[in-house]
This record gives C-alpha cells, sequence and structure tokens, in this order.
C-alpha cells in the first residue's frame, strides 16, 4: 500500500512541478482513504510556510475536523524539513513514508531526526525509500533545469 499512496504523493508533486514550484508532494491517510493533499506552493502564494505537508495537513485537518491527526499516516516525496517536522508532531501524525533523504535540509533522520526525539510528546514512525528513484528524480531534473535556464 506504501506505493501505492506514493504515487499519490508524487502526483502532488507534478501539481508543483507544472506551476514551476519545487516538486514536493504529501498526502494523509487515515484507514484506506485519503483526507489530505498538498503541494509546494510558496512562489504562487507568497508565504514561505505553503509547504506540501502543511497543506496536506490542513487539508487533514478541516476533514477530521480537528486538529489531532491521530491513526494517520502522511507520504511525501522528499524528506521533511525543520517546520514541517514539528508540524507532524503537533498534528501527532503516527507514521511519515518518505521518498527520498534531504542530505541539506531533512529533520527526520538525515541531519536530525525530531520525529523519534524523546523530548518531545509525540514521536511518529518514519520509513524511508518507497519510490526513492522516482521522487528523487523529480527534485534533481527540476533543479538542473533552473540551471540550464540561468
Amino acid at each position: 500500500m506504501d506505493e501505492i499512496y506514493m504515487r499519490l504523493a508524487l502526483e502532488e508533486a507534478y501539481k508543483a512541478l507544472s506551476t514551476y514550484e519545487v516538486p514536493i508532494g504529501a498526502v494523509i491517510v487515515h484507514g484506506d482513504k485519503v483526507i489530505g493533499r498538498g503541494y509546494n506552493r510558496r512562489e504562487s502564494t507568497k508565504d514561505p510556510t505553503a509547504h506540501a505537508e502543511i497543506m496536506a495537513i490542513k487539508e487533514a485537518s478541516q476533514y477530521l475536523k480537528g486538529w489531532r491527526l491521530m491513526d494517520t499516516t502522511m507520504y511525501v516525496t522528499l524528506e521533511p524539513c525543520a517546520m514541517c517536522a514539528g508540524a507532524i508532531i503537533n498534528a501527532r501524525i503516527d507514521r511519515v513514508v518518505i521518498g527520498a533523504k534531504d542530505p541539506k535540509g531533512g529533520c527526520c533522520g538525515s541531519i536530525v531526526n525530531l520525529l523519534d526525539n524523546p523530548r518531545f510528546n509525540h514521536k511518529a514512525e518514519v520509513k524511508f525509500g518507497i519510490l526513492q528513484d522516482e521522487c528523487s528524480s523529480i527534485i534533481s531534473n527540476f533543479f538542473k533545469q533552473i540551471r540550464k535556464e540561468k
């Protein structure tokens, strides 16, 4: 099932790509139902918090009519940053499935692992590498194209 939902997160990443945003996508699943979707919208909204994970958390919270997203799994194409890892903790998301690691900004194991820090009141299980090649290539191809255009 992880691959099926990661493909949906990749669909969100392609939406970001189509609007010339950094192509990162996320979905949140409760039971077998997708209750939140999101893709990066920082450039189009001029909002530094408009990350894919935050967009998906907001939609899932509206669906569940509350901020506690217990018994949910987030699927995200790139390892969440510190802000998004913090939002995952605050939303009480149980599990995070990540396509590609982010060695420059990832806070779920690459730089630090905020989701498994015993000092926080919530921990989330983390799983890496689902559709890693596809998740990694969409981002690397995006930045290659930007460098080529400069």
